[in-house]
């Protein structure tokens, strides 16, 4: 086993890391930009080591500066995390390269799965269902046009290298298919330096489920079921649950066993997610995140599986600690995104955090890296923590999520806290009734209530 790590990020995600660490015996390396320096994961780690300035790219992006982190710590290993370099191949060669171990999947898995047009033919062709569409990138106007006819209108133009929304254009009828087209590659290519695209059948009122899964590298493999992330804004989760609430039972080990053989079979190594739309009975594949998820506790929470644990054993060499028969699901978890954001305008809203006070009581986590006194930085992601609840049944977390929220105290900065607390309220959302679009309708058709 590894005797020190580096933490290859900031924030929740690093202090997360960190507790997991030190619950195996393992010191800790925190790197942090010059704005985090009073981050509480730098902190609480063994040793710290400025890496640069604020702006990400001169710090948490900064390879050389990392590598040099590690080797004049003495670290062993690196944990990227998610987001920053989590997914970055290059990066995980680099690792290698200098006689480390990158913990999370081989170069080539997270080469792979990050060009959405590989991605999507090399699952087909081991077993997971996909979105009708086209077989591979579509080059010019004329092809798209080709792939579409053999579709039902609204099709989606989405970006191979894409992600997070960008570079993803739906064209309703025929006569916006050049626009989206035309529009979705210059977005492409302008996020991602790759003006690649893609079509795909568009779904009107789809479910966002993904199904967590854990591998190492003696050819055990295991799904630890699925979470629902349909809860979004632009793209972007907001809230999080396990189970489903769209699903039974046969449903859930029928796409959890579907996705476990297909992951066997690329020979994948370490934890992702294989993620799905879901719309009438019927699941099709999105993309799969080579990486940990940010709402993996809701998983832990049902599983009792830390995730942090066996990513770092599975690096070390270990076989995982459980089988598949092993895992049991008991209860329902859910997850609110806290974000320092106007809890409307969603405009961000750093600063210092003048009171803070966490949630507690039974069934309730929150991962978060605040305190008071803390000032919160405009240079990075506005997450700044993760409320986490547990309950024999979804309406005893529901419930206790209310209560967790009432009891949270954050001022000094708006956050989306609030949102959160008006969901709460919401029928469709108590009765699990929603799906991708849900969220965004709410909040064009609502006002703020007083």
């Amino acid at each position: 086993m590894f005797e020190k790590i580096l933490i290859a990020n900031r924030g929740e995600i690093a202090l997360r890391i960190h507790r997991a660490c030190k619950e195996m015996g393992i010191a800790t390396v925190a790197v942090h930009s010059e704005a985090d320096a009073n981050a509480m994961h730098v902190r609480l780690a063994d040793e710290s080591v400025c890496i640069g300035p604020a702006q990400a790219a001169q710090s948490y992006l900064k390879i050389p500066n990392i590598i040099a982190a590690a080797e004049i710590t003495g670290a062993q290993a690196i944990h990227p995390g998610y987001g920053f370099l989590s997914e970055n191949a290059k990066f995980a060669e680099i690792v290698e390269a200098h006689d480390l171990v990158f913990i999370g999947p081989t170069p080539d898995h997270i080469r792979l799965m990050g060009d959405k047009i590989a991605a999507k033919k090399a699952v087909a062709e081991a077993g997971i269902p996909t979105v009708p569409g086209s077989d591979g990138g579509v080059e010019t106007f004329e092809d798209a046009k080709k792939v579409a006819s053999t579709m039902d209108f609204p099709v989606l133009i989405k970006a191979a290298s894409g992600g997070g929304g960008r570079g993803m254009k739906v064209a309703q009828t025929p006569d916006q298919l050049k626009e989206a087209f035309d529009t979705a590659r210059a977005e492409a290519m302008a996020a991602f330096g790759d003006d690649a695209v893609y079509i795909e059948k568009y779904l009107g009122k789809p479910r966002h489920i993904e199904i967590q899964i854990i591998a190492d590298e003696h050819g055990n493999v295991a799904h630890l079921g699925e979470r629902d992330c349909s809860l979004q804004r632009r793209h972007q989760k907001v809230l999080e649950e396990a189970p489903s609430p769209a699903l039974n039972k046969e449903q859930r080990m029928e796409i959890g066993e579907i996705t476990r053989q297909a992951v066997a079979k690329l020979g994948y190594r370490g934890a992702g997610t294989v993620e799905y739309l879901y719309e009438d009975g019927k699941f099709y594949f999105i993309e799969m995140n080579t990486r940990l998820q940010v709402e993996h506790p809701v998983t832990e929470a049902i599983t009792n599986i830390d995730l942090v644990r066996e990513q770092i054993r599975i690096a070390a060499g270990m076989p995982l600690s459980f089988k598949q028969e092993d895992v049991q699901f008991n209860g329902w978890s859910i997850e609110c995104r806290i974000n320092a954001e106007d809890p409307r305008t969603f405009a961000p809203s750093p600063g210092e955090v003048t009171d803070f006070h966490a949630p507690g009581g039974l069934g309730v986590r929150l991962d978060s890296g605040l305190y008071a006194g803390y000032r919160i930085p405009p240079y990075y992601d506005s997450l700044i923590g993760k409320l986490i609840v547990r309950g024999a049944t979804r309406e005893e977390a529901l419930m206790r999520l209310r209560r967790a929220l009432g009891e949270m105290v954050i001022n000094g900065v708006k956050t989306t806290g609030p949102l959160f607390e008006e969901l709460l309220h919401e029928p469709d959302f108590i009765s699990g009734d929603y799906n991708i679009r849900w969220l965004e309708n709410w909040l064009s058709e609502t006002e703020p209530k007083s």
